[in-house]
């Protein structure tokens, strides 16, 4: 038997198989059809489908996915992929593939990927940082992901930047209904969005970190905001938490400037003398999340 990942993003969903010992027997990736659910629900269950056949063998499938599944009604919540809102997809996935399947927030799975063999491998307290369309946060303490009763844990990013400058208040629109949330200053369309009001030039992340590397003033100065911004917010993180290790995963996870400019401000936002916690790359890559979703499931042999 092997442990079925999917990742369940806006644009893509990945899937793997992994073998005895975490080896990857598997491996698919497809576009996920935007704002169609009942296509949506279909492509998980053919996906899955797909990858047992190449592996040779069933499966238990655990699922990452953008909000979360809500203890009071049992239905999808908090998803910036708003057609899974309010929908059962729990309910439907089982049904789908003719067996339990396990659900946890995305980021959690990347959370839970990082601490179990990635960046943060012998960590007690692990925070992931999913930075890319939108921005979420998974707990994972001693190789367990922590959800909470209402099932949002690690959500800053729909929490208000921290300590904004004048020029911060009172922030952007965020889809939650909010303004000035963590994810409209530190998601990828809220870098571009901040460096077009700076430049008005609408650029990528991407193209943005090239540029700056390349000695752009405009494009140095966005991420210097950037990084700041995001020191403030991680400093409230670690005021809370104090993680031993903090991973950052998504697109934005690139930009390996964060990696030393972002702990080097955030100390006089944390309430200590020292701050020790280590901010890390994810090893795992891309394939964090989706990895994540299948340690959703214990080894075969112990289920």
């Amino acid at each position: 038997m092997v442990r079925i990942g999917i990742d369940l993003g806006g644009t893509k969903i990945e899937g793997i198989a992994l073998a005895a010992g975490g080896r990857v027997a598997a491996g698919r990736r497809i576009a996920t059809p935007r704002d169609d659910y009942g296509a949506t629900v279909r492509a998980i269950a053919g996906l899955v489908a797909t990858l047992e056949a190449e592996a040779g063998s069933r499966g238990t499938v655990g699922i990452g996915m953008p909000g979360a599944v809500s203890p009071a009604t049992g239905l999808v919540k908090n998803a910036n992929s708003t057609w899974l809102n309010g929908r059962p997809l729990q309910q439907d996935l089982d049904r789908a593939l003719g067996r339990a399947v396990r659900l946890a927030n995305d980021a959690n799975c990347f959370a839970l990927s990082e601490a179990c063999d990635g960046a943060a491998a012998g960590a007690a307290v692990v925070f992931g940082v999913i930075i890319g369309t939108g921005t979420g946060g998974g707990i994972a303490v001693r190789q367990q992901i922590v959800t909470g009763p209402n099932a949002i844990a690690g959500e800053w990013g729909h929490n208000p930047l921290p300590w904004p400058g004048p020029e911060e208040w009172p922030g952007g629109p965020c889809y939650c209904g909010r303004r000035g949330c963590i994810e409209t200053f530190l998601s990828g369309p809220g870098l571009a969005r901040d460096h077009e009001q700076a430049s008005g030039v609408r650029l990528s992340g991407e193209a943005i970190a090239a540029l700056a590397e390349g000695g752009d003033a405009d494009a140095d100065a966005t991420l210097r905001r950037y990084e700041g911004r995001m020191a403030r917010a991680l400093a409230s993180v670690i005021n809370v938490l104090d993680p031993d290790v903090i991973v950052l995963g998504g697109g934005l996870s690139k930009l390996t400037r964060l990696y030393e400019h972002v702990p080097a401000q955030w100390a006089p936002w944390v309430f200590s003398d020292r701050v020790d916690t280590r901010l890390a790359a994810p090893r795992h890559g891309d394939a964090s999340g989706v990895r994540g979703a299948a340690w959703l499931w214990p080894e075969p042999d112990s289920i």
